[in-house]
């Protein structure tokens, strides 16, 4: 019997430091907050900021400021343009086109990419509401959406958005350039 009791604690206590070898701490996932609740996900990281026309950048904005402003190198530079290219997920990349005067942001271009056309056309909605919001009494033509920006202080600029999805891919269009 006491054999039996000492077994009982031995294999008790090697119990308990088996599962305390075993018991790895919780990996707590911190949710970053959305930028755009409401909206699809991707628009967080395509559109990333409420600040400025785009990504928190404004037209007028130098070379330095779109660089630092984005998360990554860009793919091509020259004089007039930094050029980036990201991959949002595994259906879904984008291309932004910076083009510059002087140093001085004039336009910037997007191309957003998707293997899946409801979530284009999806995007595509998100985008229009979203810059419907910022810049209201958009005008439709010919699949195009544009919106014209004349307020206060701001020098006048417009915002296209364009759907131009083959039926086999989502092919999005956004160019936002100073209004001459």
């Amino acid at each position: 019997m006491v054999l039996n009791k000492k077994f009982y604690i031995v294999l008790t206590l090697l119990c308990t430091l088996l599962y305390a070898c075993n018991n790895k701490p919780k990996v707590v996932v911190e949710e970053k907050p959305r930028v755009f609740p409401g909206f699809h996900p991707i628009m967080d990281e395509i559109v990333r900021s409420r600040n400025g026309v785009f990504r928190g950048i404004d037209l007028n904005n130098k070379a330095e400021v779109i660089k630092r402003i984005e998360t990554s190198a860009p793919t091509e530079t020259s004089p007039g343009h930094i050029y980036f290219e990201y991959v949002a997920d595994s259906i879904t990349n984008y291309s932004i086109d910076y083009t510059l005067a002087n140093d001085s942001l004039q336009e910037i271009n997007v191309q957003i990419n998707c293997s899946d056309l409801e979530l284009t056309s999806y995007l595509f909605c998100d985008l229009k509401d979203y810059y419907e919001n910022k810049l209201p009494n958009p005008t439709e033509d010919k699949g195009y959406v544009v919106y014209n920006c004349f307020e206060g202080q701001r020098k006048p600029f417009v915002v296209s958005l364009s759907d131009n999805s083959t039926p086999s891919k989502g092919i999005l269009n956004l160019v936002i350039y100073k209004d001459k």
